[in-house]
């Protein structure tokens, strides 16, 4: 893994490679930082897992927010968000030291393992044509939730801080996911998809084409213009918009297909990202 992180520090500028030529943290292995509201010892774990009994947990944080707070049309028995990825996925994991709950969730899937699911997630949303010529290597984040007591803290910039080292660490050159607008909630969303026209798209040769496009007349104007938490996190570290939003009737729900380019990463992020040291968590949420 080393020796894969040697060889993407060459397309780098001296900056960043003098960043990112630090050793990083094992992504099986337990990630503990402080977060904003720790005294004494550390406030949050974020780390993989492959327990039956923390996925489990998860399927359960992940229904109650997309069913409960977003009005998700899930079929989900007893009350799990799962699906045919997850057995192929690798899971992360946020827990509240304080309280042992388990406040934050996402889900990422290497290139390697789409031989089994025929596919990433969001190719079921997007043609993904454009994407397939990419040089390098391709991971998707998804379903990625943090508890409504949260969103304003840590748990999400911890949460980031270790996708970026185990994507750094396994030599990805780009992220890909689904970033939600969830119609439900308090947005202009059509403020914030003009807002994403006119600033945030690909370059045209990476544009996607959702599979369900918005319906003529769906976005409602009024409300809060701001980017919901997710959104807003991709554009401040870099990524592009890859085109319209599909529209998601189970989810209740737009969403946008984003595309992060590792390379492009802020410098003053990355420093961040990869030097965990007290407090960090609260410094990197006020970055993001």
């Amino acid at each position: 893994m080393i020796a894969q992180t040697a060889t993407k520090l060459k397309g780098f500028t001296p900056q960043l490679k003098q960043v990112l030529s630090r050793p990083f943290l094992s992504p099986v292995s337990p990630f503990r930082l402080q977060g904003p509201a720790a005294e004494d010892g550390d406030r949050f774990t974020v780390y993989f897992t492959q327990s039956r009994r923390d996925i489990l947990r998860a399927q359960r944080l992940r229904f109650r927010i997309f069913s409960d707070e977003y009005g998700a049309q899930i079929k989900a028995p007893f009350g799990l968000d799962r699906d045919r990825f997850d057995k192929h996925c690798l899971h992360l994991l946020v827990r509240d030291n304080d309280t042992g709950e388990l406040v934050g969730y996402t889900r990422i899937l290497t290139q390697e393992r789409i031989a089994k699911t025929g596919g990433f997630y969001s190719a079921g949303e997007f043609d993904l044509g454009n994407l397939a010529r990419l040089p390098g290597r391709v991971a998707e984040v998804g379903r990625t939730c943090i508890h409504k007591d949260y969103r304003s803290g840590a748990a999400i910039s911890l949460l980031w801080a270790k996708i970026v080292q185990f994507a750094l660490e396994e030599g990805i050159d780009y992220l890909i996911g689904c970033a939600s607008l969830a119609l439900g909630d308090d947005y202009d969303c059509q403020a914030i998809c003009d807002t994403v026209r006119d600033k945030h798209l690909s370059e045209d040769s990476l544009r996607v084409m959702p599979r369900v496009p918005v319906p003529a007349g769906m976005l409602r104007a009024g409300g809060s213009t701001r980017m919901p938490p997710l959104l807003k996190a991709y554009l401040r570290l870099g990524a592009d918009i890859c085109g319209e939003p599909c529209w998601d009737a189970e989810f209740n729900c737009l969403d946008f297909l984003v595309l992060m380019p590792l390379e492009r990463l802020p410098a003053r992020y990355l420093q961040h990202f990869t030097q965990p040291r007290s407090g960090r968590g609260e410094r990197l949420s006020r970055a993001i």
